[in-house]
């Protein structure tokens, strides 16, 4: 059974200075790549820009340390912005406060509950279709920055299609110089990555937008004239709570605390595969859920793993938690020295960084090959979802992706579930093949092939006796697991049986199905003698019953 224990102490056990430089190298380089990434992000979760750092200072520190991977680089992500932006709209920072707290009481109890694992049960059709979503929303939520647009007085559209259509009717209030901005931060993250490989290419954006803002004569509005900028220190705080602010919260926090589950686990797969690691699921939800109440007492917006962070840290020589660590601790340098200069970004810089991070987690090759390459009932999942996440929100879209996905599930199995008489050797209408064994008339054998549960057990119907029969032999080899549905098909049929004065034997029953009957007492309604290991001696009790 995986262990409740930090990755932190077994790396620490065999941990050498050499080691120490690397991670603390890493680290450094991690929280330049994360300062832009956390404020673009808090500010298009619908929050002031220090709360981003918060996130990354104060979650980022605790997961590293009590995480189930050992590179695991934890802050604010893409995945959350337009959820957040739902909550601070609806229910205000107190609101926030409390769902986060919420679902990292959820994530520790999924993490004590051994729930790690079971997070692969959620298909990829769902994970890919939101994910997509998420990235979209992003897009037409930072249209207006990256133009420049001027909404009417009083207009804070909240849900995406609000924002779309809001945006279509304000285009001709168009900016050029926030325009001019816009697309050169975009070119410099996309060029950046072919020339400054060592220098991270949001950093870069953000120079080149401020040196644009301040050299140049453009008309921009940047963070420092849209929000208040402070470089305190991130404290704690107690949000005010009701049973209504509960009420309201609970959904959005199951809806986090999911997402930060399923994130954070597939943050660690990939770091598994370029370290050759094995990480601990259990052990990291609780961390998560440590990380998200942590983040959420001292100002934070949720967080969870941060694949490309991660990814980064690796690839810088960070093999421990302690490059975690020194993320967070240089953040908090960071936070202090050079958080009022965030003041001179300009917006379309933040747009333009944001449109980067939404490209980046679309997904669209996977995206087009699974529309391509998959099965039609899988197709409708990741499009129905991927619509819903865009139209609607991330609840809703999870919610009936998961009903749909199970659906089409049930419909394949049942597909699957079959049953199949065998030939009478005199039945001159039939086609007699030679693998059947002849059988003399009276008993009649049928194979059941599939689970046997709710969505097949009508399958159960197509079992026909006959006035002649004397006795019916139901061979269950591939029979894997039945449920109380199918076990009452089989009852109904034992009783048709009972009152022609058939013999019922079942031949090679699997350990599920044999326990439910027991524990249901069919098997002592045909009898014990009438369960049988295998064909041949099922075949001979049917033979000792006719005769």
């Amino acid at each position: 059974m995986e262990t409740l224990k930090p990755m932190l102490l077994t790396t620490l056990k065999s941990y050498s200075r050499e080691q120490f430089v690397k991670d603390v190298t890493a680290g450094i380089i991690v929280a330049i790549i994360a300062l832009p990434l956390s404020i673009a992000l808090a500010l298009a979760s619908g929050v002031g820009p220090e709360a981003g750092i918060f996130t990354a200072i104060v979650a980022g520190f605790v997961i590293s340390a009590l995480g189930g991977s050992a590179v695991q680089i934890a802050g604010p992500t893409a995945a959350f912005a337009t959820i957040v932006a739902g909550i601070v709209a609806k229910s205000g920072t107190d609101g926030l406060m409390v769902a986060t707290i919420l679902a990292g009481i959820i994530l520790i109890i999924m993490g004590f509950c051994r729930f790690g694992s079971l997070i692969k049960f959620i298909p990829f059709s769902i994970t890919t279709g939101f994910t997509s979503g998420i990235a979209v929303t992003i897009v037409i939520g930072q249209l207006k920055d990256f133009f420049g647009v001027t909404y009417p007085e009083g207009a804070k559209p909240v849900e995406t299609m609000e924002k779309l259509k809001l945006f279509g009717e304000c285009i001709s209030t168009v900016n050029k110089d926030a325009l001019i901005v816009g697309i050169v931060s975009l070119a410099i993250l996309i060029i950046s990555p072919y020339i400054a490989k060592k220098i991270p290419g949001s950093l870069l954006a953000v120079i080149g937008g401020i040196a644009m803002v301040k050299l140049l004569p453009l008309q921009v509005n940047t963070i420092g004239d849209l929000y208040s900028i402070s470089n305190s220190l991130p404290t704690f705080h107690l949000p005010s709570v009701n049973y209504e602010l509960v009420k309201t919260a609970l959904p959005d926090a199951f809806t986090i605390a999911l997402l930060a589950a399923i994130e954070s686990l597939l943050s660690c797969v990939v770091a598994d595969g370029m370290i050759n690691s094995k990480h601990r699921s259990n052990m990291e939800l609780v961390a998560q859920g440590a990380g998200n109440m942590a983040s959420a007492f001292f100002g934070g917006i949720p967080a969870t793993g941060a694949i490309a962070r991660t990814a980064a840290n690796i690839k810088n020589g960070g093999r421990t938690p302690i490059a975690g660590i020194v993320h967070s601790v240089t953040l908090v340098l960071v936070l202090v020295i050079l958080m009022p200069y965030a003041g001179l970004i300009p917006m379309p810089t933040i747009a333009a960084i944001l449109f980067m991070v939404a490209y980046n987690m679309c997904q669209w090759r996977t995206f087009v090959h699974m529309l391509k390459t998959s099965p039609k009932s899988d197709i409708s999942v990741l499009l129905i979802t991927f619509v819903l996440t865009i139209v609607f929100d991330l609840v809703i879209a999870i919610e009936f992706g998961m009903v749909l996905a199970c659906m089409t599930f049930l419909k394949r199995m049942s597909d699957e579930t079959s049953v199949r008489g065998w030939t009478y050797v005199d039945d001159d209408s039939a086609e007699v093949n030679e693998h059947l064994r002849k059988l003399p008339k009276g008993v009649r054998v049928y194979e059941i092939t599939g689970p046997l549960f709710f969505g097949a057990a009508n399958i159960i119907e197509q079992i026909i006796v006959e006035d002649s029969t004397k006795c019916l032999v139901l061979r269950m080899r591939a029979v894997p697991s039945i449920d109380t549905t199918s076990l009452n098909a089989l009852v109904e049929l034992q009783n048709k049986c009972q009152k022609l004065g058939i013999t019922m034997i079942l031949s090679h029953v699997n350990p599920q199905p044999e326990k439910a009957m027991k524990k249901a007492g069919f098997a002592d309604r045909i009898g014990q003698e009438n369960f049988r290991p295998n064909i041949e001696a099922a075949l001979q009790r049917a033979e000792e019953i006719v005769s």
